[in-house]
């Protein structure tokens, strides 16, 4: 969008030119977007252009997930107003949106198609089969003998659509994750949290005296304490955090949905969207997740190294040498050093590198700048090494500036420290 090529409304295509090193990154204003100057190298850029050499080989493209979707809710829409059997039209709805979600309007991350649709006929199956058991335990009761097509097609079938659409439509909430670091860190997930909570509340309210006067109220108080006892059962599980993914919080309230009622509609064709877009596109992911699977790239919350200036001495503007090895003992928990450049590692080892297991220290680095004339940017991180093999970064340092006359330290713009922390994955 900022080279031109895509339109919010319709995408576009164009071609992507990889151009080498690039000695500045100028800050540009253009279409409305702004970017952020970088005032030193990188060893990789990347351009966008048309990639018209003429005319005559011009190509055009667009974004053809809108008219797929129109075209299966048209369908879909037949389908609802024609067919009686609710075991038929709930196949049938489910068959069209699940591979509508999988394929077209919120497939998997991947760049070749051919793996996404490998991926979304290798989860198709074990999604229907728990479809089944929706149909089976909750949708057949409330569409059974049920006449009236036009309700149907507009209280389940539309929010069933809706709930398929997450990715354009409840993810718009500044909700996430339900986690405490999340929800405080998100702007107006708080008060979206609350008017959730609120809605929440007076469906389970509204639901809860329907089933009252069907005289099912114990049979549901005994189903939902049951699994509210599995929920806790679960939150005591050591070293692990509870994750309630969308398809998940859909399979716990579709039971209180067992009714033949205009809400009960509109409820039950909104959760099983949602369940089919879970599946479709992040596939049964567990229930259970480990700290670090949680983070997806944020700091670890970690500590850094500390570089003092007294172990830096800088001999000419162009030389710059770390006398790592005048470094106290490092933190007990960590193995290893890392520095990043410009945001790539230019140098790492491990304790005992430079004088075998018994000396502990960091060996002494020295850095030639490779462009003269630009600022450095370094930032710092502890690496650990895994029990089974191999290591992993822990967070880094905001961004040290050694600029172009060879002073160390200087403030580092705002716009190049913003973009500085994590946890050095890159």
């Amino acid at each position: 969008m900022h080279a031109g090529l895509l339109e919010d409304s319709k995408g576009g295509c164009g071609v992507l030119r990889r151009t080498g090193e690039q000695k500045k990154f100028p800050a540009v204003d253009r279409n409305g977007i702004s970017s952020v100057e970088f005032p030193s190298y990188f060893p990789l850029s990347f351009t966008f252009d048309t990639g018209q050499s003429s005319e005559d080989d011009e190509f055009t493209c667009q974004d053809l997930r809108w008219p797929l979707f129109t075209f299966s809710v048209i369908v879909s829409t037949i389908f609802s107003l024609v067919v009686t059997s609710p075991a038929a039209f709930y196949a049938s709805i489910f068959f069209i949106v699940y591979f509508q979600v999988a394929l077209s309007s919120d497939p998997p991350y991947s760049p070749d198609y051919y793996e996404i649709v490998s991926i979304g006929l290798g989860r198709f199956l074990p999604c229907a089969f728990v479809g089944f058991a929706i149909y089976y335990f909750c949708v057949r009761k409330t569409l059974t003998d049920l006449t009236a097509h036009w309700d149907k097609t507009i209280l389940w079938l539309g929010p069933c659509w809706v709930g398929a659409l997450n990715t354009d439509t409840f993810d718009k909430i500044p909700i996430s994750r339900l986690t405490p670091h999340d929800i405080q860190q998100q702007p107006g997930a708080i008060p979206a949290l609350i008017t959730i909570i609120v809605i929440l509340v007076a469906i389970v309210l509204t639901q809860a005296l329907a089933f009252r006067n069907e005289g099912r109220m114990p049979k549901m108080l005994a189903l939902y304490g049951t699994l509210v006892a599995g929920i806790v059962v679960l939150l005591l599980v050591p070293k692990m955090n509870l994750r309630i993914h969308h398809y998940i919080l859909a399979l716990l309230f579709l039971p209180g949905t067992t009714l033949q009622t205009r809400p009960s509609l509109l409820y039950q064709g909104l959760l099983i969207g949602l369940f089919i877009n879970g599946i479709a596109r992040w596939g049964f992911d567990s229930i259970l997740q480990t700290s670090a699977s949680l983070l997806d790239g944020a700091q670890l919350g970690s500590i850094v190294p500390n570089i003092t200036p007294d172990i830096i001495t800088v001999p000419s503007p162009d030389i710059i040498s770390f006398a790592f090895s005048s470094l106290a003992s490092l933190p007990s928990d960590v193995d290893g050093l890392s520095v990043l450049v410009n945001d790539v590692e230019r140098f790492h080892a491990f304790r005992g590198d430079s004088n075998g297991a018994v000396d502990m220290k960091i060996p002494d680095w020295n850095w030639t700048r490779v462009v003269t004339g630009d600022p450095e940017y370094f930032r710092f991180g502890y690496m650990v090494e895994n029990a089974l093999g191999g290591f992993y970064y822990q967070d880094f340092t905001t961004p040290v500036v050694w600029d172009e006359s060879g002073q160390w330290n200087v403030s580092v713009p705002a716009s190049v420290s913003e973009g500085g922390d994590g946890d050095g994955s890159k």
